[in-house]
């Protein structure tokens, strides 16, 4: 298979300013590229002809409404297509591993059943059908009853920050599988000099996503972030130059949207926390951004996974 690689882009604020005057266009511009990139993934998929699509990506890439956007676009080209996700092979937190600072590791492989998950893609591959498990993650263990998979000729795309490790697929043919890796690849400057980087754009995401729909406070979020940051270099670049496609989840005008958001998460915080700095510091690299009001998102955007929340506010 061939790899299709995207070279990060470096956007000057300033020009994003001026853009951002007319947000509805820059908003359709926006839209319109993560739908084209949809279609060349989709295309590249039924091209491969695999029936397995192991999908990855860092924390707050977009990987899960990606996963669901792609399954939909092969939909519209007449191939059928299930989401998986491999949040469905946890353990249980009880049995996962502990870091050395005491914390459970929620990044480790180790945290997935990996025999269960060779079980069930060996037997999608083979039959299309696979009875799997489902996590039930307010008790954090199993549940009692599982979800049956019927691929129906179609393709399964599996989603999860571990969906790259070689462990998984191991049992499976080479030209079954298409590998993909979604992630940011835009960053933002002032005067060429870089000031916003794809990680950062990654961080506010989770940060305001958890902030409105998970209960988690930033400052919940902001100290788990290290241990987020050494799990994904630790268990998911490593296998970045698997990937098939990189699949390039930026949106530009988001910048504005982020930039109108972040003061409401730094005054939940108190100034004596320990994170009060680290998000302080996060706000000013957005001060002079032109704002976006989060209300011009489009309801059926990717980015509704990290702002949907807001318009009901």
């Amino acid at each position: 298979m061939n790899k299709r690689l995207i070279p990060k882009r470096l956007v000057e604020i300033s020009l994003f300013n001026i853009a951002a005057m007319n947000p509805a266009a820059l908003i359709e511009d926006g839209e319109q590229a993560y739908r084209r990139r949809l279609e060349l993934a989709a295309d590249s998929i039924l091209e491969s002809g695999a029936k397995i699509i192991m999908l990855t990506g860092p924390s707050s890439s977009g990987k899960t409404t990606t996963s669901i956007e792609l399954a939909e676009t092969l939909e519209q080209h007449g191939t059928p297509a299930q989401v998986v996700s491999l949040d469905n092979f946890f353990i249980g937190a009880e049995n996962y591993p502990i870091l050395p600072n005491g914390n459970r590791d929620y990044e480790s492989p180790a945290t997935l059943d990996m025999p269960e998950i060779n079980r069930c893609l060996a037997e999608l591959n083979q039959t299309g059908k696979s009875d799997i498990p489902i996590y039930d993650f307010a008790r954090e263990r199993r549940a009692d009853h599982r979800q049956h998979i019927d691929l129906q000729g179609g393709v399964c795309i599996m989603e999860g920050i571990h969906a790259l490790n070689p462990l998984l697929t191991e049992l499976l043919p080479d030209d079954g599988v298409f590998y993909i890796y979604a992630g940011l690849r835009e960053e933002y400057a002032q005067d060429g000099v870089r000031t916003i980087n794809t990680r950062e754009i990654r961080l506010c995401r989770r940060v305001l996503r958890d902030m409105m729909t998970r209960g988690h406070s930033p400052e919940k979020t902001l100290s788990m972030w290290n241990d987020v940051l050494e799990g994904e270099n630790q268990y998911v670049r490593i296998y970045k130059p698997r990937a098939d496609l990189i699949l390039d989840t930026s949106f530009t005008y988001e910048l504005g949207v982020m930039a109108g958001l972040l003061d409401k998460a730094l005054h939940t915080l108190d100034a004596s926390c320990p994170q009060y700095e680290m998000m302080q510091e996060t706000a000013r690299d957005f001060v002079g951004v032109h704002k976006i009001p989060v209300e011009c998102v489009p309801a059926d955007s990717m980015l509704r996974e990290f702002y949907g929340a807001f318009h009901n506010v």
